[in-house]
Parts: C-alpha cells; structure tokens; sequence
C-alpha cells in the first residue's frame, strides 16, 4: 500500500488542504482531507495529478535540433518532413525502443503521465515488413513498461501519398500498409498492450490524405468502439488539396463522412472556419493541439478562444518532441494567443479567473477523454500523481491556482516526484532508470548520426 499527505492537493472539487491519499494495486483506495500526518506517510507540500499527452512521435525526439538550418528556397513542414524521412530509413527496431525511451522519461520527468503515441512507423528498412506485424509497436510499449508511463498505442494507417489514393513514395514506404497488413498490427498491439497497466489500444488514419473513404469507413469499424485519433487541417496546403479533392476542407468533409462522437481526436485542426469549428463542438470531438511543434514547424495558431467560448474540448500533444515539457506546452498555447490578439490571459475566460488553472483543466479533461485515462485523482482510479517541489523560488509563497500559475509561467523545471500506477518513477525530477535509459540513447544516436 502507498500513503501519501498532503499540505495541499488540487482534487476534481479544487483545492483541499492536509491530505491523505492511499493506493493499493496502483489504485487510490481512499481520499481523506483536513486530516494529521502519520509516520507511515510519505510527506509533499504541494500534489496535482499527471497530466495526458495526447498526440506524439516518439522516434522524432532522435532529430531534435537537427532541422534547424534555413534550406536554400526557405522551409515549412514540407522541407521538416523530407528531412525526418532521411532519418527514418536508418533506425532500426533497437534504436526506436532506446529513442522512445528517452522520450517517456523525459515526459514523467516533466508531468505527463499518459501519452498517445501515434505510431505510424511499421516496417523494416525498405519497407519490408517484419515477420512479427507488430515488432516497433511492441517496441514503443517495451519503452513504455520501462519507464512507467501509461501508453494508449495508435497504429497509423498510412496508405497513399496524397488525396484520392496517390501511390506512396520511396521514403514512405515503412509507413504503409494495406487493410491485412495494418489489421495484424493492430490485433498484435492489443495483445501487448494489454498487459500494461492502464494500456489503451486506439486507432487512427494517419489524416486524409493518407487513407481513402472506403479505408476510413474500415478502420472505424475496425477500432471497435475505441478512441480514433487524426491529423487534420494542420497545413494550408493540405486544406487547399483537401479542396481540389472534393470540393470541401478538411474538417467539413471528415463531418460529413463519419459519425464524430466523444471518441474523436482530431490532431491541429490548425486551419478551421466557424462552421468546422461548430461542428467539432456539437461532436464532442477533441482538438488536439500541439502549441511547440506547431510553432516550431510554423503551422498557424488554432482558435482557441472562440473555440472554448462554445463548449469545445482541447488537449495537448507533444508531437515532434522537439522539447518535452508540458508547462511549456501550456504556456506556449497562451503566448501565441497573446501575440496573435495583443492581450493578456486570453485563454481565463471568466474575471478573476486563473489562466494557468484553465489551462490545466482543459488540457486534462480533454486529453484523458481521447486517451481513456484517469480525469483527475479519484478513489478508484490509477494513482498517476505529480508534486511540485515547493522549496523552488518560483513557488514560493505561492497557494492554490497560484501555484499553477507560477508552474506554467514561472519556471517550468519544478516536477519533483511523480507517481504513476501507484509506481514512483521520479523523484527529484529524475527518472528512476535515466542513467541506463540516457546511455543506451547516447549509443544509439552515436551509431545513427555517425553514419
């Protein structure tokens, strides 16, 4: 049993001083407030549960840094992704276990406690499947059960190039499958994420482009009720082709082709008009935004404000793993309405309210909406718990939403240990297993860069 107290925990209710949380079988048990410590008890100032990551590419965390020279004809996320393909040709199954690890343990280390990988990379060098269908996914949960961190698996469907079932190129060819080849994926990352604790299988075709009508109809049916994540409307060009395709953008087709329920993600969904945007809202889909990547690929910023005025649900990803820290994630979010409105705390949208605390609370209802992970800390949930060290200056004399506030604004680096599971995998904002886990990275990218 685990045993917890409390100066101060941020409950579904809000705030709650002098706090008990006990755990069993990685569950909370109970919940008690305004209550002495004991000497069994683990003692923290300051609790708030682990925050959902709705949306990466893990493997991409391996060219951090490394698509940051201006091209001879200027860039976009056109000339990003060319440069991510010539990566991609040379890992092999060992190198995506030890990258994705890295990543997992650097999201623990800064909050996350669940992640929604979209993994869209199948197949061996040259697109040669592997005899196991599901050899990276398995990859990606061994990163997973290494680290700790709870893991909803997205195998991509990836079928065509382009709108209206363009073949594929050479350099996508370890992304594609057809309809046999992606259900064997799938049906072997059920049978391996299940033994997770708190593993999820979803579905999700990589965007429009990629997959037909007739493949998009499929791959619902094949989820089986589950979550079913998208990428959508984050370029221009791809809305401008999604036009000449149809005669209707991104989102307005997707509308009206499929039934959009609760289980939806619909991933950037950058660029949107009014009537996308309400019928996102009516769906109950979530948009999943991407604040650091869509910045650094320089994507556009997605209308958060009117969005949330009409009852839309937002999370937060953090895609191309270019830097992994959720405060920053949060904060850039509200920056880039900032700039884009030349207003403070756009996105509190009462008086009073505290923007960091909005942040949160939309980020965490959203996201453990489309990953099927805990809400918040419940009796009878995972344990998947953060604390902040309160020792920090940035924290100082801080109390309830200031506290977040200071967190997300302030000074991100102040995760402390976070449990997950009922599993304590940081402590003092280091992963239990970095040493080992930053070694093997270190060969890997040695071996990787070198040739």
């Amino acid at each position: 049993m685990t045993s917890l107290w409390f100066e101060s925990v941020l409950l579904p209710g809000g705030w709650a001083r002098r706090v008990r949380i006990t755990a069993l079988g990685g569950r909370i048990a109970q919940i008690l407030v305004d209550v002495d410590p004991t000497d069994a008890d683990e003692r923290h100032a300051i609790g708030i549960p682990g925050l959902p990551n709705l949306h990466s590419h893990a493997f991409q965390r391996g060219i951090a840094g490394l698509t940051e020279r201006r091209g001879p004809e200027g860039d976009s996320f056109w000339t990003w992704r060319e440069l991510m393909y010539r990566f991609v040709e040379h890992i092999d199954p060992e190198d995506v276990e030890a990258i994705t690890a890295l990543a997992y343990a650097e999201m623990l280390e800064g909050g996350f406690t669940q992640v929604g990988e979209f993994h869209y990379l199948h197949h061996d060098r040259g697109g040669v499947p592997f005899a196991d269908p599901g050899e990276l996914a398995a990859r990606v949960a061994a990163a997973a059960a290494a680290t700790g961190i709870g893991l909803t698996l997205l195998p991509v469907l990836y079928a065509h190039a382009g709108f209206g079932g363009t073949e594929p190129g050479k350099r996508q060819l370890r992304f594609i499958n057809d309809r046999d080849r992606y259900a064997a994926i799938v049906e072997s990352a059920r049978r391996t994420v299940r033994q997770l604790p708190g593993g999820v299988v979803g579905i999700a075709p990589h965007s429009l482009r990629a997959v037909t009508p007739e493949e998009l109809v499929w791959l619902v049916e094949l989820g089986r009720g589950g979550v079913v994540h998208i990428h959508i409307a984050e370029q221009t060009k791809e809305v401008n082709d999604c036009l000449a395709w149809s005669g209707q953008r991104p989102v307005q087709w997707l509308a009206g082709h499929v039934a959009l329920d609760e289980r939806w993600c619909l991933v950037h969904a950058t660029h949107i008009t009014q009537e996308e945007s309400r019928a996102i809202t009516s769906s109950g889909a979530v948009v999943g935004l991407c604040p650091i990547t869509e910045a650094n690929l320089g994507d556009g910023i997605f209308p958060v404000p009117e969005f949330l005025a009409a009852g839309g649900r937002i999370g937060i990803g953090s895609d191309s793993n270019v830097l992994i820290d959720p405060a920053e994630e949060l904060r850039t979010l509200e920056y880039s309405q900032r700039l884009a409105r030349q207003a403070r705390n756009v996105l509190a949208a009462q008086p009073g309210q505290s923007t960091g605390r909005a942040l949160f609370d939309a980020s965490m209802t959203g996201g453990s909406q489309v990953l099927r992970s805990p809400a918040g800390l419940m009796e009878g949930e995972s344990l998947d718990l953060v604390t902040l060290n309160s020792e920090q200056p940035t924290l100082y004399q801080r109390s309830g939403d200031e506290l977040l506030d200071s967190w997300i604004f302030g000074g991100s680096r102040v995760v402390d240990c976070v449990w997950r599971a009922g599993e304590k995998v940081v402590t003092g904002g280091r992963h239990r297993r970095r040493e080992v886990i930053v070694s093997r990275f270190k060969r890997t990218l040695r071996r990787l860069l070198v040739s």
